[in-house]
């Protein structure tokens, strides 16, 4: 009798349980989750239903929520999707020839020839990615390369970057450019010692390249959106475009609508385009939904450091008393300031040289002492080098935010190292000086390169390529470089509520790593690869298991 009593007691405990489980879409059990929530708690299960996150906690979950699917890890580390907070995207034209990849002079000649051979004559050729401090030669392209590969077709090829470009002597005859030309304002057209043009133009490569073939938005739709879902083999779940415009806005809202719930969450940086035209655009920051929204305002104070064109206060070593330039008149910058202010939008501004982060800091701190407005978010995009203990004192105090790329230090540790003197190389790219006086700080990728683990790498060993390190005082823990990639981004963009960190009431946005970065000694960050990718519930991407396995 006793034995019947415990049996039927098991029984009725069962089916009590299995009477009050929650039905889920998704268990995720046996894990290492890092939340990344404010205590950084680790927990071992999530219940997921629809695309969000309810529940979190121990093993218990697995006896309180019936799924549909239940994925038992074996103890693997799994974090927030990354969110890419500073990324450009877009589709290619059948006449772009990819070069990030490329490791010598003799490559690039290859390629341009190989593809001027599958266009018709005299058709422009362009390409992207190219970096001296990457190629075997250690020294840029230049115009007589690109001649004796193909003399007949326009070639216009874009440095790692995109502030600066290689045309040949078609295409600088296309853009009626020769010795005589006068220098475009905010940039250079270079000669060589011969007073020659060696092909070079930092900065306003647009001056040819806007009168090359444009591609229609049918022509690269399908290798926009190929690029964009790339983007799930990083863990990158969400980004910020952060240049485009409000005619191109149309066709982000096409493919987001087209292909819902496949592609990174975007929210989209559109130029200031006047007062009257925005005003018919009728539409501002945030407005959108989860999949696709509309993000700052994108504002150039200078140019970039590959040129170099970014406006610093001390001459660059080696070039005189050049210290770069403005993109616009400090009238100009102000207007849009206000005007954009003043209409709701938030502010995403690019600033990298101290003497330009400065002044936008000045400008924005005289907007908003104009017209307060509580939570406008602006931020500065870049802030590479580092500006005075006043700026940032001044950033926090009128909550202006930054989003930094800390891979800069990594990848472009050439050119830092070629114009830059010790104090401010040391310091380039800070990290620890704005949290240290309060200032938000997320960290995102500008492409150079995307993967988030160059950047996570960087943050924390603040390591150039040589191995060499550059202010170690700049550096952040990995936490505190992993919540920059998560949640900090989101907030940026007015989401944090919604994404960024692995909690009851957020999207389901979550990757499955190869290591736990938490515990990993960041000497081997780079090697870290993304075994899945979730976007709100879903499998998006799965790394495919080596041959013979």
């Amino acid at each position: 009798m006793r034995r019947l009593n415990c049996l039927f007691a098991a029984f009725t405990l069962l089916m009590s349980s299995s009477a009050v489980a929650e039905p889920v879409d998704l268990l995720v059990t046996n894990a290492r989750i890092a939340t990344l929530d404010q205590n950084f708690s680790i927990v071992h299960s999530m219940a997921v239903k629809g695309d969000r996150i309810i529940a979190t906690g121990g093993n218990e979950l697995s006896t309180q929520y019936e799924a549909k699917r239940t994925l038992d890890l074996g103890g693997r580390f799994v974090m927030p999707g990354f969110v890419d907070s500073h990324i450009h995207m877009s589709g290619n034209p059948p006449w772009y020839i990819d070069l990030t990849k490329v490791r010598s002079v003799v490559e690039i000649t290859s390629l341009v020839k190989q593809r001027a051979a599958e266009l018709p004559k005299g058709h422009w050729i362009t390409g992207y990615g190219w970096s001296e401090d990457a190629l075997a030669e250690k020294r840029r392209p230049l115009r007589d390369d690109l001649d004796d590969a193909v003399p007949n077709n326009p070639v216009g090829l874009t440095r790692a970057g995109g502030h600066g470009a290689v045309f040949n002597s078609a295409g600088l005859t296309f853009g009626k450019i020769d010795e005589k030309s006068p220098q475009p304002e905010s940039g250079v057209i270079e000669k060589g010692n011969d007073g020659r043009l060696n092909g070079i133009i930092r900065e306003r490569q647009d001056i040819i390249l806007d009168l090359a073939p444009v591609a229609t938005d049918d022509t690269v739709r399908a290798s926009f959106i190929a690029n964009l879902q790339s983007l799930f083999r990083l863990g990158i779940t969400s980004i910020v475009q952060a240049a485009d415009s409000v005619d191109h806005y149309p066709e982000w809202e096409r493919i987001y609508k087209e292909h819902r719930g496949t592609l990174p969450r975007a929210a989209v940086q559109v130029a200031w385009a006047g007062d009257e035209k925005m005003k018919a655009f009728a539409r501002k920051t945030g407005d959108g939904d989860e999949h696709l929204r509309l993000g700052a305002i994108k504002v150039f104070v200078d140019g970039g450091f590959t040129g170099p064109a970014a406006y610093t206060k001390k001459p660059y070593r080696g070039m005189g008393d050049y210290r770069g330039s403005l993109t616009m008149r400090e009238s100009q910058l102000e207007t849009i300031f206000r005007e954009a202010h003043a209409a709701g939008w938030q502010l995403g501004v690019h600033a990298i040289g101290d003497e330009a982060i400065e002044l936008a800091v000045d400008k924005l701190a005289l907007t908003l002492k104009a017209s307060p407005r509580t939570n406008h978010r602006h931020y500065l995009n870049h802030f590479t080098i580092k500006p005075s203990d006043t700026t940032m004192q001044t950033m926090a105090a009128n909550g202006i935010a930054i989003t930094q790329q800390p891979n800069f230090t990594y990848t472009l540790e050439g050119r830092y190292s070629a114009y830059l003197d010790a104090p401010e190389l040391a310091s380039n790219n800070p990290l620890r000086s704005p949290l240290r006086h309060g200032v938000h700080l997320a960290i995102s990728s500008d492409i150079l390169p995307i993967g988030p683990m160059t950047g996570l790498y960087a943050a924390v060993t603040r390591k150039g390529v040589s191995g060499k390190v550059h202010g170690a005082e700049e550096a952040l823990t990995i936490r505190e470089a992993l919540a920059g990639y998560t949640h900090k981004g989101a907030w940026l963009t007015f989401e944090e509520s919604a994404k960024g960190s692995i909690e009851p009431g957020k999207l389901a946005d979550f990757i499955i790593l190869s290591a736990d970065v938490t515990t990993l000694d960041p000497d081997k960050l780079m090697d870290v690869r993304v075994d899945e990718t979730w976007l709100g519930g879903v499998q998006v991407w799965t790394r495919p298991l080596p041959v013979g396995r």
